[in-house]
């Protein structure tokens, strides 16, 4: 039995997918807000991934992917049931802080759902009142509704074009919780960099303590190759060992998406040349003697 066996997956769209994996000591030792690095195979980029659940009994974490570059991508096709991780390392980073907030919000937006769900789980068993907001661009890409209401007091989806929940974003969503409860005294944002700043923006009028969850480049994980270097108020600090988790409304997100950017064409190719390997590879399976 394989150290890093994946033991199930499920779709959620045609990029997004969940994989179980088998890791009985990473399961004891997973906290809210820890990530961790996989690896496909020995040849494969190394990949910072949120952890999106543990189950202790069951010795598995959880992983939430979307597929939009070559190694996501690669993974999406070569993952099943029964196969397993060249590489898995973790948890990494520091937990999140799950303090004594009474009353709390818990904000996913796309992909970032998934990571907010233990941040909500942790902070209901931890005694609080929990708010769940998240967002999707259509209910076709809606997930986990059922394990968010098990642990949301009340819980709000927030989609594009109005087709689940309410329309709009999730801002709209932190509108409508902030002007029913004037005693919210936390906040967590997770999700694309421009969602997390908005999150922020909309409770810094009223100073909730909003606490965001960084995924820069990252290399080694450890610190030492300074790519996750993020600026949180007039400090530099390294996403993989100072967090991920900052304070929102210090966090310089302008230059973590300019960050971002640089190295778009970079995953663009590569992205492009895989897809063209694997249509060669198609093309010469089909041709191969004997191929139905």
């Amino acid at each position: 039995m394989s150290e890093f066996e994946i033991v199930a997956r499920e779709d959620f769209s045609d990029v997004t997918y969940m994989l179980e994996i088998r890791h009985p000591l990473m399961a004891r030792a997973a906290r809210p807000g820890q990530f961790v690095i996989a690896m496909l195979n020995e040849h494969s980029e190394r990949i910072p991934l949120t952890i999106a659940d543990f189950d202790r009994d069951k010795g598995t974490i959880t992983l939430v992917i979307q597929a939009v570059g070559k190694s996501t991508r690669e993974m999406q096709q070569e993952c099943k049931v029964g196969t397993s991780l060249y590489g898995l390392v973790g948890p990494m980073g520091m937990p999140s802080e799950i303090g004594h907030a009474k009353k709390a919000i818990c904000v996913g937006g796309g992909l970032g759902v998934a990571p907010i769900y233990p941040q909500a789980r942790a902070l209901k068993e931890a005694g609080a009142y929990v708010i769940g907001i998240v967002g999707f661009r259509n209910k076709d890409l809606v997930f986990w509704d059922d394990k968010f209401r098990a642990v949301c007091d009340e819980f709000i989806v927030c989609t594009d074009d109005g087709s689940a929940g309410i329309k709009g974003f999730v801002t709209d969503g932190i509108r409508l919780a902030l002007e029913k409860h004037d005693d919210i005294d936390e906040a967590i944002a997770i999700g694309p960099p421009v969602m997390m700043k908005a999150a922020a923006e909309a409770t810094r009028p009223r100073k909730i303590k909003t606490m965001v969850s960084l995924n820069p480049v990252m290399v080694d994980g450890t610190g030492m190759c300074g790519g996750c270097r993020v600026n949180v108020g007039d400090k530099v600090k390294f996403a993989c060992v100072d967090g991920p988790d900052f304070d929102g409304h210090l966090v310089d997100f302008d230059d973590l998406m300019t960050r971002l950017r640089r190295y778009k064409e970079v995953e663009k190719t590569a992205a492009e040349r895989w897809s063209e390997n694997c249509r060669m590879g198609q093309v010469r399976e089909a041709v191969r003697p004997g191929a139905n």
